[in-house]
């Protein structure tokens, strides 16, 4: 399986801080926000990954991780020049992808405590996450046996709780599937119809993330803000650092012990390097 993160969007929600720097380059506490898509990837084992971004930004994101070798990764990347939709990630990918199955992650989501996610072996597969406002949201609903009937976006009166969340798996068939769709009134290339398109054909699996699982969409000043002070809390009270893409690679031995030594003798002094020296030292 291969990844997709889109990093691209204009951050209208987040102006003025978005004049001058890609959302996903905003810090999320101690870290760029793209850690922590990337570190979830990781934690599902895939490690081939293509960063999809501006053309003004996409250098950046090069510059912070290269070819992704030091991880053991294999990182591409690409250009969305305007905002038209996640799914048009999905066409932009189409060499990258070839017919392999993948993961989508929107670059602003924030996952954690979601390592042990289930994910359906054929078709797609989405999630549902419990929220209290689920009309800002694409929304999914279930029959009385769980059984998915309909995803809406944003609606008015949702019928429904269960937010979708920006994870999505598929399989070998979705660029060709995404190449089908129409642009919405907003000119855009929705993810919505992507995956009613799944679900009419019956090829779509949706999963309810489990209770204690957190999802955190950090494009808005508000949100962003919350996501930080999360991520502030669970690493002051459990001493253990989220999204250290680093430790995650080392976990899921995409590199060796020597590898992760090498990384941590070229970090500048800092928090981060203290955390992931004493991180090698106890392993």
């Amino acid at each position: 399986m291969k990844g997709v993160i889109l990093a691209g969007g204009t951050g209208s929600r987040l102006y003025p801080m978005t004049v001058s720097v890609n959302k996903q380059l905003i810090p999320v506490y101690d870290k760029p926000m793209i850690y922590y898509p990337l570190a979830n990837l990781i934690s599902f084992g895939i490690k081939d990954v293509c960063i999809i971004s501006s053309s003004d930004f996409v250098d950046k994101y090069r510059n912070l991780f290269g070819d992704g070798s030091q991880l053991g990764m294999s990182i591409s990347y690409k250009i969305q020049e305007k905002p038209k939709g996640i799914a048009e990630s999905l066409i932009i990918s189409e060499e990258f992808i070839k017919n392999s199955k993948v993961c989508l992650i929107l670059g602003d989501n924030i996952f954690h405590g979601i390592s042990d996610i289930q994910i359906a072996a054929n078709g797609a597969t989405i999630f549902g996450y419990e929220v209290r406002n689920p009309s800002a949201y694409g929304v999914v609903d279930f029959d009385s046996h769980g059984r998915p009937t309909s995803i809406q976006e944003k609606p008015s009166f949702p019928s429904s709780k269960f937010a979708v969340p920006g994870l999505y798996f598929y399989d070998e068939n979705v660029t060709e599937y995404a190449k089908t769709l129409t642009p919405s009134a907003r000119g855009e290339l929705e993810i919505t119809d992507l995956n009613n398109l799944y679900l009419r054909k019956s090829e779509m699996t949706v999963y309810k993330l489990k209770k204690g699982s957190v999802w955190l969409d950090a494009g808005t000043p508000e949100s962003l803000f919350q996501s930080s002070a999360y991520i502030q809390a669970v690493q002051s009270r459990q001493g253990l650092m989220v999204a250290c893409v680093e430790e995650e690679a080392y976990k899921r031995k995409f590199i060796n012990k020597d590898q992760l030594r090498n990384l941590i003798d070229k970090m500048p002094e800092s928090e981060y390097k203290e955390y992931i020296r004493n991180y090698y030292v106890q392993n």
